[in-house]
C-alpha cells in the first residue's frame, strides 16, 4: 500500500552558488557519510560531477520528506537521510538514526529514483507499506559499490 509519493526538481546552478557561499561546509550539512564521500570523489575527478551529485541527492531528501509527510521536520534531518547505489546501480534509500526508526515502526520502504541534465536535478520517491513479513528498506546499510 502506499503512504506517500515525492518528488523535487533543483537547480543546479542553485546547488553551486550555495557551494560558492558555504564551501564545504554546505555538502557536510546536506549529505549523509557514504554520500559525503561519494561527493568527494566525484568532486576530485571534476567539480562539476560534484555539484550535480549534489544537486540529485538534495532534491531525493527533499522528495523523501515529502513523502513521508514531515517535510524536513525531526526526525527527518538531511544526513540521516542516504541515496545510495546497489552494486547494479540501482538508487535506494538508506536511513539512519531516530528516521530509520520513525520508518521501521511505521513499516516503510522505499523507492527512489535521481535523475540530472544540464541545469536541473529530479527526484521521486515512493514510499510503501512493508508487507508484514518483509523488512523496512533502510533498516540497514546495503552493499554499495564504490
Amino acid at each position: 500500500m502506499i503512504y506517500g509519493i515525492g518528488t523535487d526538481v533543483c537547480s543546479i546552478a542553485r546547488m553551486q552558488a550555495a557551494l560558492r557561499r558555504h564551501g564545504g561546509r554546505f555538502a557536510q550539512r546536506v549529505l549523509g557519510p557514504a554520500e559525503l564521500r561519494e561527493y568527494d570523489r566525484r568532486s576530485a575527478r571534476r567539480e562539476q560531477r560534484g555539484v550535480n551529485y549534489l544537486a540529485t541527492r538534495f532534491a531525493a531528501k527533499e522528495a523523501f520528506s515529502k513523502a513521508i509527510g514531515l517535510g524536513i521536520h525531526s526526525p527527518m534531518r538531511w544526513a540521516d537521510c542516504e541515496t545510495l547505489k546497489l552494486p547494479s546501480g540501482q538508487p535506494v534509500i538508506v536511513l539512519h538514526g531516530p528516521l530509520r526508526d520513525w520508518c521501521a515502526a511505521r513499516q516503510l520502504r522505499f523507492l527512489v529514483s535521481v535523475s540530472d541534465e544540464a541545469d536541473t536535478a529530479l527526484a521521486m520517491v515512493v514510499a510503501e507499506v512493508a508487507p508484514p513479513s518483509s523488512e523496512a528498506t533502510g533498516a540497514s546499510a546495503p552493499d554499495m559499490a564504490g
